[in-house]
């Protein structure tokens, strides 16, 4: 089994939609992934920076999940990173009602020195000077590193941006995300460009129309599962993320092949995600309920067809 690196937000949310309301919960992007990533067992460590108001049940609980929070910085005199968002009734677009950076602002990863070997490297959504920052502490490049991020970098940070995409093996963004970082409407052309940037694979999110995987001149598609009620679609990325991650990590197999397979382990676990606010339904979630879960993707996509 591969050790595990997960870079991210550990950060309160505060979130909106049309089924209610939370005030401050938990949430952040290195949270989704390594609750997601915790299914599979691995030897998992958290790389993020909290306040002196995160409240030590939260470590408490994602220490329970097995993931080490030695990477965890906390800055006492601090205020953990917050974001606040409300869900337009499609709920795939949304409105962002607050962003407060707080210890983020000034976050210098430090990489644990027993995970400094890992194998696999998930890098969540931050700055990607932050991101290159991780790698450049890695003793050995990593047999896999992942990269998440979003059109606000390539905003702001465009060039730090391709400089850290040159140096991984898989990068995770949503359809809008690939358009703009390419300037392509078609996604398999945007994915072609993209592995020029360095990349071999390329996932592409489409949120409840699945995920795209690409590699060289093949496409896999994973759908996403259709659910009764969306309730709220915080963290569903960075879940995909976590489940895409953690099972690699776990098979130690990064074949095309595998990967395929790892892509619908993402879809499962972020259709699980999606039904209760913030981290609530990752937070119990049992085996029983992912091979359910997995049971019902394989009669969705499953098929015999006759050619002649």
């Amino acid at each position: 089994m591969s050790k595990l690196v997960i870079v991210g937000t550990v950060a309160f949310d505060a979130i909106e939609t049309p089924f209610g309301k939370t005030d401050k919960i938990l949430g952040g992007a290195a949270t989704y992934i390594g609750l997601s990533a915790s299914n599979f067992n691995v030897d998992a460590a958290a790389v993020s920076v909290v306040g002196g108001d995160f409240p030590q049940d939260y470590l408490e609980l994602l220490s329970n999940k097995n993931i080490d929070i030695e990477g965890i910085e906390i800055v006492k005199e601090g205020k953990t990173f917050f974001w606040s968002g409300k869900y337009h009734n499609d709920m795939n677009s949304r409105d962002t009602l607050a962003t407060e950076l707080n210890v983020l602002e000034h976050f210098n990863p430090i990489v644990p020195d027993s995970y400094k070997d890992a194998e696999v490297v998930m890098l969540g959504n931050l700055h990607p000077l932050v991101q290159q920052g991780v790698l450049n502490q890695m003793t050995k490049k990593p047999k896999l590193a992942i990269l998440d991020t979003m059109n606000f970098w390539m905003d702001i940070a465009l060039d730090d941006l391709l400089a850290v995409i040159k140096n991984v093996d898989v990068i995770t963004i949503n359809d809008e995300e690939a358009r703009q970082l390419t300037g392509e409407y078609s996604l398999v052309v945007a994915a072609k460009k993209i592995h020029e940037m360095g990349p071999k694979y390329v996932v592409i999110k489409k949120g409840e129309h699945g995920a795209l995987l690409f590699h060289n001149d093949n496409v896999f598609y994973a759908p996403a599962l259709p659910l009764k009620e969306v309730f709220d679609p915080t963290g569903a990325g960075d879940t995909f993320a976590g489940g895409f991650a953690g099972y690699l990590a776990k098979t130690g197999d990064f074949s095309f092949e595998n990967m395929k397979t790892a892509v619908i382990y993402g879809s499962t676990l972020a259709s699980f995600c999606v039904e209760k606010f913030g981290t609530e339904r990752m937070q119990n979630l049992t085996d029983q309920d992912i091979y359910k879960r997995l049971e019902q993707f394989k009669t969705l996509t499953q098929f015999d067809i006759e050619l002649s």
